[in-house]
């Protein structure tokens, strides 16, 4: 299987989370509104920041994830641009890879991906990138369910 990158716009990234934008002008944008904590007990605030190695593209990958309970934000700080893979539930709980989307974001661009959204970990191009993230975990086993995916998948521009 193979899925090349579209540029991301809200509307086609709407289905797993939401674009947030930095700020064009001084003042502040508040995403509190898309932060989701679906646990019925207390998970504490995940706050933290990543580098990230760059990746040639094509990619080949067996590989999703998701964090079932919570949303997760990736804010950029210093990078240039990457690539997001997403899909939907499928019927047997896994992703649903006919439904699968790569994106293309540019480095002043984040992403939020919704409570329990599969999505390939992050994949960074050009150069190495530093974002700082944002989520919930309560310790559990559940804070991140991996999968191997039934078939290989080819990431490219």
């Amino acid at each position: 299987m193979k899925l090349v990158a579209e540029p991301i716009t809200e509307a086609a990234f709407a289905p797993f989370g939401q674009i947030l934008t930095l700020p064009g002008e001084p003042g502040r944008v508040d995403y509190s509104a898309f932060a989701e904590n679906r646990r019925p007990g207390k998970a504490e605030v995940c706050f933290r920041t990543s580098l990230t190695a760059p990746t040639s593209l094509p990619l080949k990958t067996t590989v999703m994830e998701r964090h079932a309970f919570s949303s997760q934000a990736f804010l950029p700080v210093d990078v240039a641009r990457y690539v997001v893979m997403v899909a939907p539930d499928g019927a047997e709980g896994g992703p649903d890879l006919a439904g699968a989307r790569l994106f293309l974001v540019d480095g002043g661009t984040g992403i939020n991906y919704r409570a329990g959204v599969w999505h390939h970990p992050m994949t960074v191009l050009d150069r190495d990138a530093i974002f700082a993230t944002v989520m919930f975990n309560d310790g559990g086993d559940r804070d991140e369910d991996w999968t191997d995916l039934p078939v290989e998948v080819e990431l490219s521009l």
